[in-house]
């Protein structure tokens, strides 16, 4: 829990700012930014697109930029996370050697 709370450890800075930063630097995901800094997604989601918007207009107009890729490309690594589960089991199954695949 230390490690988190380092991560979070403003020096005088806004929390919205810190995590609009991580996720430009990184190109980072909601979930992402959530799991760097262990906080939960809806208020990684309400920092960066409702408190951010007040304190630093241009720092969110980035982060929007970068979230709106990631909403455009979601679908795809969905599609290739799912690719990626059905290879391995068929690799399993082929291992195992369960018949036809």
């Amino acid at each position: 829990m230390r490690a988190i709370k380092a991560r979070l450890d403003l020096g005088g800075r806004d929390r919205e700012e810190l995590i609009g930063e991580y996720i430009i630097e990184h190109g980072a995901t909601v979930r992402g930014a959530a799991a760097y800094f262990g906080i939960s997604k809806s208020t990684v989601h309400k920092d960066v697109s409702v408190r951010l918007k007040d304190t630093n207009y241009e720092l969110y107009c980035s982060v929007k930029k970068v979230l709106d890729v990631n909403k455009a490309e979601r679908h795809i690594r969905g599609g290739e996370a799912t690719k990626r589960k059905y290879m391995i089991k068929r690799k399993l199954r082929e291992k195992r050697g369960c018949g036809e695949v």
